[in-house]
């Protein structure tokens, strides 16, 4: 039995490809551009260090991050460790460099142990508002032993 729909106030009509059923647009679709900024794969140990492995404090992770309002960090442990990290921001001028000496400490914490999904991680950058900073620094570390990190940060305009 094909399915039918009431195309004006008084005709039915069969769907098909000539006439496929009609929708009505809720509120306004709003699509946001989204650029991946980083992919990569990390042993964390004991010494904090940032996702490229870097533990010179005033390097960042991600630069030239000012075009996005939003970061959207997108993790995977290879075991249920849990992991601490901490993620810093700071502008810059024209030429690239910081406005001032150290960084902003956005957010801090642990990726604890999760029962539902233990080892997946998503955390938006920053968790409420918007950024708009130029650089990031994103470090990570465990209290003892390693554990395989792999990392995707998107950036969302």
């Amino acid at each position: 039995m094909p399915v039918r729909f009431l195309r004006n106030a008084s005709e039915l009509a069969d769907v098909s490809m000539e006439s496929p059923l009609p929708v009505r647009q809720q509120g306004a679709i709003t699509t946001r551009p989204a650029d991946t900024l980083l992919v990569a794969t990390l042993t964390v140990d004991t010494t904090a260090r940032d996702l490229l492995g870097s533990t010179a404090a005033e390097l960042p992770t991600l630069d030239n991050c000012g075009q996005y309002r939003k970061l959207v960090w997108l993790a995977h442990r290879a075991s249920n460790t849990a992991i601490s990290y901490t993620i810093r921001a700071r502008a810059t001028d024209l030429a690239g460099t910081p406005l001032s000496s150290g960084w902003q400490t956005l957010a801090s914490g642990n990726f604890a142990t999760d029962s539902a999904n233990p080892n997946w991680v998503r955390l938006d950058i920053p968790a409420t508002g918007d950024g708009y900073y130029d650089q990031y620094r994103i470090e990570v570390s465990v209290a003892s032993g390693t554990v395989v990190l792999t990392s995707k940060i998107v950036g969302v305009r």
